[in-house]
């Protein structure tokens, strides 16, 4: 007959609690980047989102989508969804009303008649005229936060964390 387990001290009975409450001790989000990057992005794009929304019924997804094809004309769904780091369902969906409402054009590549490739249309570049330098404003509203010195820093800290 097997012996039943001797009972723990009361000094290892509280070393594994001390061990399950650092487990599951909570993140401290006001201190966890991610978090605060995530939080950080969010209330810049929300900010000039809410202008873009009201003028030009013009969703976050889809200004990312038009700013891309801006910068990169010709880009297929998905390399949009690549440069964007967005959901390619997402980002189809943005598509998909863009082309609907006149503002990006699909077409076929000239060498692979099965890829589409995507541009802006006149509308496109319309809106895109002027939500830019509306988007170029806040971002220099928010950098005004920072010396030259330290917006150098930012950009090569976000270059790094990036790759």
């Amino acid at each position: 007959m097997a012996r039943p387990p001797k009972p723990k001290s009361s000094r290892s009975r509280g070393a594994a609690a001390r061990t399950l409450k650092l487990d599951r001790a909570p993140l401290r989000l006001e201190h966890f980047i991610p978090y605060r990057l995530s939080i950080l992005s969010n209330t810049v794009s929300q900010g000039i989102a809410d202008e873009y929304q009201e003028r030009f019924d013009l969703g976050m997804t889809e200004w990312r989508v038009m700013a891309v094809l801006a910068r990169f004309d010709g880009c297929s769904a998905r390399e949009v969804a690549e440069r964007t780091a967005m959901d390619k369902v997402a980002v189809s969906r943005a598509l998909a009303r863009l082309v609907r409402d006149g503002r990006v054009e699909r077409g076929t590549h000239d060498d692979d008649k099965r890829r589409s490739v995507l541009g802006l249309s006149r509308s496109g570049w319309a809106i895109h005229d002027v939500v830019a330098p509306m988007a170029r404003a806040h971002e220099r509203e928010l950098l005004r936060h920072l010396d030259a010195e330290e917006r150098a820093w930012l950009e090569r800290i976000l270059t790094k964390l990036q790759v």
